[in-house]
């Protein structure tokens, strides 16, 4: 018999295990696509509610790629259960995100060192004050030093993590690039706060699929089979971190 969580959002398939660390694209296709093209031996543990996973092997070391959905509630639950449920260290989100900056361009690779959000999920932790929800330094090392093995041409630093992907003000984005953020999304925020809740790992890369203020976008299928780069600079991360 499989084991489930809580929620029965997650469960395993007869004979299915999930590795110590994940990666975790939006979109489930994405996580099939990495499974398919990038693991060895890929396994499928779980397809509840088609929230695809699959655990197999990359440069020797055992690793998961799961979907996740869409926003902070939908990533933070299955984070979570991940954490805490199923014994898993470590968390890469990879995904699309939008270009604010003028220098930031399409396909471009940002890892996101930390992340400002206008969502409240912080203000449940309790602390006084405003919590900063920041990446693993291990991880985000090891992805700068994978992205540079590679020759893939990646940014560092802040992203802001929305949880309206129409906002009513046009105004936010403004702001939040005169304040120095690279790109926006709608994960980062909630998987960092998750992560240092737990004493856990976890780190979001993101290749540009548009920019907001010059309109250019790329189409449906280049994001779901595209940004090779980001996920392997992802794997290789994955593969060489300690656990």
């Amino acid at each position: 018999m499989g084991k489930s969580s809580p929620s029965a959002c997650i469960e395993l398939k007869e004979g299915t295990h999930i590795a110590p660390v994940v990666l975790m694209p939006g979109d489930p296709l994405r996580a099939k696509f990495v499974a398919e093209h990038y693991l060895e031996k890929p396994v499928l543990f779980n397809d509840v509610r088609n929230m695809l996973g699959y655990t197999g092997t990359f440069e020797g070391r055992e690793i998961s790629v799961m979907g996740s959905g869409m926003g902070m509630p939908s990533f933070t639950l299955y984070a979570y259960e991940l954490f805490h449920f199923f014994g898993v260290e470590a968390i890469l989100r990879i995904g699309s995100a939008g270009g604010i900056r003028d220098d930031v361009k399409l396909r471009d690779l940002i890892i996101a060192m930390s992340a400002s959000t206008n969502s409240s999920m912080a203000t449940a932790y309790g602390l006084p004050g405003v919590m900063a929800p920041t990446a693993s330094y291990e991880l985000l090392r090891e992805a700068v030093r994978a992205a540079e093995e590679l020759k893939v041409h990646a940014r560092v630093g802040t992203v802001y993590t929305s949880d309206f992907f129409y906002h009513p003000d046009p105004e936010v984005n403004v702001k939040a690039r005169d304040l120095g953020h690279l790109a926006v999304e709608m994960e980062a925020a909630g998987l960092y706060l998750t992560a240092m809740a737990a004493g856990k790992k976890a780190l979001a890369l993101f290749q540009i699929s548009d920019h907001i203020f010059s309109g250019e976008a790329l189409s449906a299928a280049e994001r779901q089979d595209g940004f090779r780069e980001m996920m392997e600079v992802a794997l290789r991360t994955a593969a060489r971190a300690a656990w």
